[in-house]
C-alpha cells in the first residue's frame, strides 16, 4: 500500500494557513530566504503546534515528509 499523496495546498491547510495560490506565494515570498543553519521547524513565525507538526513530519519520516522537504526548498531559494 502506497502512503497518501499530500499536495502543497494541503499542507498550507494542515498549517492553518491560508492555502491558495496567491496566499501560499506571498507567504514563500514573505519568509524567504530561511537561512541555511536554521531547520524548518525552528524558523521564528511558526506556531508551536505548526513547529511541532513540521518536526514531528521530518522526525517520523511521516507522508507529510515530501512536502514539507518542499516547502523547506521553497523557503531557502532567494
Amino acid at each position: 500500500m502506497q502512503p497518501p499523496v499530500h499536495h502543497f495546498s494541503e499542507l498550507f491547510e494542515q498549517l492553518g494557513l491560508p492555502a491558495d495560490a496567491a496566499s501560499i506565494e506571498a507567504f514563500i515570498e514573505q519568509h524567504s530566504p530561511l537561512p541555511d543553519a536554521l531547520p524548518l521547524p525552528d524558523a521564528p513565525f511558526w506556531s508551536r503546534a505548526q513547529a511541532d507538526f513540521l518536526h514531528e513530519a521530518l522526525e517520523d519520516d511521516a507522508d507529510w515528509a515530501e512536502v514539507v522537504d518542499h516547502l523547506d526548498a521553497s523557503l531557502r531559494k532567494a
